[in-house]
């Protein structure tokens, strides 16, 4: 069999491109891991002799130079300690079939590792993930959320986070601290498992410094067509939660054609976007065609602007506009 190599620009072993979006063109180079008979003494150059760890294939890469780390898709890549990216334009690529959840690339983080804050910490820039599943198992008591995301100009695509700790408030599937993240396709949260009770434990929040060595604040943030999902145990949970009006210190985030989607078998959240205080700098854009679903309303905070079309008609079960 004829295995993709190290070749630039995405061109195959067998001089063919590589098509499809799996892998991007790149004057880099690649590696590659795989989780289950990859070894972490080769090179990680083709899958003959692909790395066994994203831990050892990260320590390969090049900071600067859109080097590409390719994930076997047939197993969980478990993490023994945060994996801390520091390194800018490094591009890790596993579900290539664009799901907007249910990928077949999963990482995780198990265990209580007491040292550890997030299961990965992003504060490089132009970084990009794409076709991965987030989905940590750390319960250390410290630990705030499963991604934290402090970098600038990060791009995640069709990943889905999933996190732990639904009973514990100020824990979330991602912890947002970033300059120009853009979010394409993705899905944050699970209406599978519920949140246990009365807890505002959100899919997203955005906290100043909540990263450490991150950006100040969350700034210039895009969230497109993407999925929030909640099983609620109580009505003070939320989607996403902004802890005051500095976390958002400028410019805006906005939610395009974005759904904030509740299990109808659990508590109804009251807002899906939480402010603890209004607004002053920066603002909440909703455009598009965004919707919330089995929730009470999109936000109650004054600087969550909507921009959606009036409808005739509003069903309680189904708010799209009702905003400050």
């Amino acid at each position: 069999m004829s295995y993709l190599t190290n070749f630039p620009n995405g061109i195959s072993s067998n001089g063919s491109p590589v098509l499809g979006g799996s892998l991007p063109a790149t004057m880099g180079n690649y590696y590659f891991v795989d989780a289950t008979s990859g070894n972490d003494g080769d090179d990680g150059k083709s899958w003959d002799t692909a790395v066994k760890t994203i831990a050892q294939a990260y320590s390969l890469v090049v900071d600067g130079n859109d080097d590409v780390i390719v994930l076997s898709t047939y197993a969980t890549h478990t993490l023994t300690e945060m994996l801390d990216i520091t390194k800018s334009k490094v591009h890790f690529v596993g579900d290539g079939f664009g799901r907007l959840y249910g990928q077949a690339a999963k990482i995780t983080l198990a265990g209580a590792v007491a040292t550890d804050i997030h299961m990965i910490r992003n504060i490089g820039v132009r970084n990009t993930f794409s076709g991965i599943k987030f989905q940590p198992a750390n319960t250390a008591a410290q630990t705030t959320g499963g991604v934290g995301e402090g970098g600038e100009y990060t791009v995640y695509s069709n990943c889905s986070f999933e996190a732990a700790k639904l009973g514990t408030t100020g824990y979330c599937d991602v912890l947002l601290n970033g300059d120009s993240t853009h979010f394409i396709n993705c899905s944050f949260g699970t209406t599978a498992a519920p949140v246990t009770g009365n807890y505002v434990r959100a899919c997203v929040l955005c906290t100043a410094g909540g990263v450490a060595g991150g950006a100040a604040s969350s700034h210039d943030v895009l969230f497109q067509n993407c999925k929030f999902f909640k099983h609620a145990g109580g009505t003070t949970t939320t989607f996403v939660t902004i802890g005051a009006s500095a976390d958002l210190s400028r410019g805006f985030m906005e939610f395009e054609n974005c759904s904030f989607i509740a299990n109808k078998t659990g508590s109804v959240p009251a807002v899906a976007i939480a402010c603890t205080s209004s607004l002053t700098s920066g603002q909440v854009l909703l455009t598009g065609k965004t919707v919330a679903y089995n929730c009470t309303k999109i936000a109650t905070a004054t600087g969550v602007i909507s921009a959606l079309p009036a409808k005739a008609k509003v069903q309680a079960a189904m708010i799209g506009i009702q905003a400050t």
